[in-house]
C-alpha cells in the first residue's frame, strides 16, 4: 500500500550530496510560470548560477541580488514527483534553508477566495509523494502559514487562510471529492503542496508558499480562466513581486 511507504528504519539507495563548491544563497524562489521565468530572466537576474538536470532537459537556476540579500530562483514543471526532485537536486549545488514556492491553483471557494491571495495552512495527501517522507496521514500541516499570513498583513496584500487540496491527478477531480474537500475546509486544489512539505519537513528545509487564482472549481461548469491569465491569474508577474518580498521578510 501507498500508506506504508514511508521507511525511515533503512537508507536511502540514492541520496543528495552537497557539493564543495555548493553557492550560498539565503533563499530559493520557485515557480511553475514560463511567463514570469522569462520575466525574471530579463529584468531581475543577475545571470545564471546553477543547473539542474532531469531527462526533460536543463533547468537554469538564476541569481536575483538585491538589498544585500542573494537569492536563487528557478522554474519548476507541475506535480509533486518533479517538483520534490528538483529541491532536492538544489541541495547539492545550493547552500540554502529557505524555500519559496508560488503558482496558480483551483479555487474550490468563490466565496472568501476572490481577489485574494491564498495560504495554505494544512494540505490533504492525495498524492504518492509525500507518503514517502512522512508516515501516513491525511494531512501534512503547512508549517509557516503564519509567518506568510503575517507577511501579507504587513503589505496590505488580501488574503485567506485555509486547507489545500493536493492531487496527483487533474482529470480526476470528481464532483463528489470536491464537494468533500470544500466541506472539510479546502478552498484550493494544487499537485504539489503536500509533497513538497513532507520533504522539507524530512530534510530540514523552511518552506514558505502561497497560491494564486488559477482554474475555478466552485461553479456549475470548470471555468479555466484562460483569458485572465495574464491579467491577476497565474502568469503575472505581479505575484513575483510578493514573493521576491516575502523572501526578504524571512531573511531578515
Amino acid at each position: 500500500m501507498i500508506t506504508d511507504s514511508f521507511d525511515n528504519n533503512s537508507p536511502a539507495i540514492i541520496n543528495p550530496v552537497k557539493k564543495e563548491n555548493a553557492i550560498k544563497v539565503d533563499a530559493c524562489i520557485i515557480t511553475f510560470s514560463y511567463e514570469i521565468e522569462k520575466n525574471v530572466a530579463e529584468n531581475y537576474a543577475s545571470g545564471e548560477i546553477a543547473s539542474l538536470w532531469c531527462a526533460t532537459g536543463r533547468t537554469p537556476v538564476y541569481l536575483i541580488e538585491r538589498g544585500g540579500k542573494r537569492f536563487a530562483f528557478y522554474k519548476t514543471y507541475v506535480g509533486a514527483p518533479i517538483t520534490v526532485g528538483l529541491i532536492e537536486d538544489t541541495i547539492a549545488d545550493l547552500d540554502c534553508t529557505k524555500y519559496i514556492l508560488f503558482g496558480g491553483a483551483g479555487c474550490l471557494n468563490k466565496e472568501i477566495t476572490h481577489g485574494r491571495v491564498m495560504v495554505p495552512t494544512d494540505a490533504y495527501r492525495d498524492e504518492g509523494t509525500s507518503y514517502h517522507y512522512a508516515p501516513a496521514a491525511d494531512y501534512v500541516r503547512v508549517k509557516n502559514s503564519d509567518t506568510v499570513a503575517e507577511f501579507m498583513k504587513e503589505n496590505g496584500i488580501p488574503y485567506v487562510l485555509g486547507k489545500t487540496w493536493t492531487t496527483d491527478s487533474f482529470y480526476r477531480e470528481t464532483r463528489n471529492n470536491f464537494e468533500k474537500h470544500k466541506a472539510d475546509g479546502c478552498i484550493s486544489v494544487e499537485m504539489e503542496c503536500a509533497g513538497v512539505q513532507a520533504m522539507c519537513d524530512f530534510r530540514g528545509l523552511e518552506l514558505y508558499t502561497f497560491f494564486t487564482g488559477g482554474d475555478l472549481l466552485d461553479a456549475p461548469e470548470w471555468d479555466e480562466r484562460k483569458k485572465d491569465s495574464l491579467d491577476g491569474g497565474q502568469h503575472d508577474v505581479g505575484h513575483f513581486d510578493i514573493a521576491l518580498a516575502l523572501a526578504e521578510y524571512i531573511t531578515k
